[in-house]
């Protein structure tokens, strides 16, 4: 169909990158004879922090930190790309929806351009379709709308991780009654951690109902660990007992779970491309923008239980109610 394509992204955090790798799946395995580009505002994960996902796309390196968010970069954009030796993309894929960076986006020479700002008033050519709060939803329906296909979004293959780590998370968790904790967040901007006193309670009812709580925390932080372990120590914290550091291996250890609790971070977004039974707690974030949408992912959103932004509304009853629906959970 197309000979290049070119996926960008305005986000800079892991868990936007995550949330794509389904899409870049789909049209590696839609499209084999496609070139597949990325371009990025900041890293491009895939080929650093998520290397061992193996997605394997090609880097589009303009040499530009914080492409889109500047004026000016429509004035050295068409440069740039002749020195990668692309005279124009068949189509660019647009993942975000900020005016100015689409502005300077659609400097790049291209065909056609699918874009979510203003409701995809910005694509071209023109697109009309029932919208959906998922981006990679909406850019495939955009796809099989501008070029008259039925494809459906894949799910990632946790299988193209390397055996190593899948092996090192059978090493980590070798049993089978674990249950996830993820509780520190990655954006400062905003509030979605969670009191850490409900996450006191929480886990000392896992312990109750004789599963061991499995704190999925990054092994820099060892004072968080340390306050944790002090107040529950048979608690297990995997990532700081190994020598792999990678988001993949808590994908893997996602396999080892019976089911996480999680807010809204990174983690969430690692342990979903596992599929593990799951309760995301959403606060100022849009959870059905964000949130995984599969069986057994339970979504407990402030704003719509309590008509607020504060995750801290609620409550560990609200959480262990929940929990109820994936497994005989008493309390």
């Amino acid at each position: 169909m197309n000979n290049n394509i070119l996926l960008y992204s305005s986000g800079g955090g892991i868990g936007d990158a995550i949330q794509i790798l389904p899409l870049i799946d789909t049209l590696k395995n839609e499209l084999k004879k496609t070139n597949l580009y990325y371009l990025s505002a900041h890293n491009n994960h895939f080929n650093s922090t998520l290397k061992d996902f193996n997605c394997q796309i090609n880097t589009l390196d303009l040499d530009i930190k914080y492409f889109g968010f500047r004026w000016w970069h429509t004035l050295i954009v068409r440069k740039k790309i002749k020195i990668n030796k692309i005279k124009k993309f068949d189509l660019i894929l647009d993942l975000q929806s900020k005016i100015r960076n689409s502005l300077v986006l659609k400097i790049i020479p291209h065909e056609n351009f699918i874009s979510p700002t203003f409701n995809f008033k910005f694509s071209k050519p023109k697109l009309n379709f029932d919208k959906e709060k998922k981006i990679s939803g909406n850019i495939l329906n955009g796809i099989n709308l501008l070029f008259g296909k039925n494809y459906k979004l894949n799910e990632f293959n946790i299988e193209k991780i390397d055996k190593r780590i899948f092996n090192e998370s059978i090493r980590l968790l070798p049993k089978n009654n674990y249950i996830g904790l993820s509780i520190t967040q990655g954006n400062i901007y905003r509030k979605k951690e969670w009191p850490f006193d409900n996450i006191i309670k929480i886990s000392n009812k896992i312990l109750e109902n004789k599963k061991i709580p499995v704190f999925l925390i990054h092994k820099n932080n060892n004072e968080l660990k340390d306050k944790i372990k002090q107040l529950v120590p048979s608690s297990l914290f995997p990532e700081h007992e190994t020598n792999i550091s990678s988001p993949a291996l808590v994908t893997c250890l996602g396999k080892r779970l019976d089911f996480a609790i999680t807010i809204d971070n990174g983690v969430m977004h690692m342990l979903s491309l596992a599929k593990v039974p799951m309760i995301s707690l959403f606060g100022p974030t849009d959870s059905e923008k964000f949130a995984p949408q599969y069986e057994n992912s339970i979504v407990l959103d402030s704003k719509k239980l309590y008509n607020t932004k504060n995750v801290s509304a609620i409550t560990v009853e609200d959480v262990l109610e929940a929990a109820k629906r994936h497994l005989n959970f008493s309390y």
